[in-house]
């Protein structure tokens, strides 16, 4: 009996469509991507459903085929769960094999209990409504089902301690938010560390990271900043932010002393909580 074909997302259509256009047109993805003026591995992005390009990309993948604005016109059609500048990269955590972030001020979208998220989406909406509030939590929690997929990526964390340190959410929150982390590590779903504040000047003090790896492709970095992010595929830049990544994580403490720092700290919220 034949194997039943995976369903295919919409990002994933939108790859496959371009890839039979592309082949149609006999060209190769180098080629392609000389037209489009990108890399050959964002080529390779865009027909795994990895990427979306943007509406300039789009705009010359429809001249490169002679699609009649095809591509650019299907794009409106997709829908993102996440910002613009996000959205890229929260598709590339489902086919990662690896993910290494670092939390600078905040504990990573993808490790945050909903209380926790909830408090971050209020701070930075002003004037929200409860009911974008509650569909922002519902895609975060979304996104961290694949720590416990059992094809789920190896992921690594590491913390700054002023993300231990921060109170958000009141004192339950955060006692309950950081019991979660550790339970994580403890379970073997993430490798765990923190930056502790004695050890002075580090490698990521200037902004949060995250790495992603994959099978068959190279890897990417990913920076964010007060209402921008970069993803990043140059060769030279992800080595960059790999080495730095590296070169933090030598100064951090281990994971036995990360996973007791954090008890204690959470403990000290429960305490505050009585």
């Amino acid at each position: 009996m034949p194997e039943a074909r995976k369903s295919l997302t919409l990002r994933e259509k939108y790859g496959e469509e371009l890839r039979l256009r592309r082949l149609a047109a006999g060209l190769t993805q180098e080629a392609l991507s000389e037209v489009v003026v990108c890399s050959p591995t964002l080529i390779s992005h865009f027909e795994a459903g990895r990427r979306l390009p943007n509406p300039e990309d789009a705009r010359r993948l429809d001249q490169a085929l002679g699609t009649d604005g095809y591509f650019l016109r299907w794009l409106g059609d997709l829908d993102l769960k996440f910002v613009n500048y996000f959205a890229e990269a929260a598709e590339l955590e489902r086919y990662a094999t690896e993910i290494r972030q670092y939390g600078l001020t905040l504990i990573p979208g993808l490790l945050q209990t909903e209380a926790y998220a909830r408090e971050v989406f209020r701070a930075y909406l002003p004037n929200h409504w409860d009911t974008d509030i509650d569909q922002h939590v519902v895609n975060r929690m979304e996104r961290a089902q694949i720590l416990t997929a059992p094809s789920g990526p190896v992921v690594w964390t590491l913390l700054d301690e002023a993300v231990l340190r921060r109170e958000v959410g009141g004192a339950q929150a955060m006692a309950q938010q950081l019991h979660k982390i550790a339970d994580l590590a403890e379970a073997g779903r993430l490798r765990y560390h923190v930056l502790p504040f004695r050890g002075g000047a580090h490698a990521l003090m200037e902004s949060l990271l995250t790495l992603l790896s994959f099978k068959d492709t190279a890897p990417v970095a990913y920076v964010e900043g007060l209402y921008t992010g970069n993803l990043m595929d140059d060769p030279a830049l992800v080595s960059k932010c790999q080495a730095a990544y590296d070169m933090a994580l030598g100064e951090a403490l281990s994971q036995v002393e990360s996973l007791a720092l954090t008890r204690a700290v959470a403990k000290e919220y429960e305490h505050d909580r009585q």
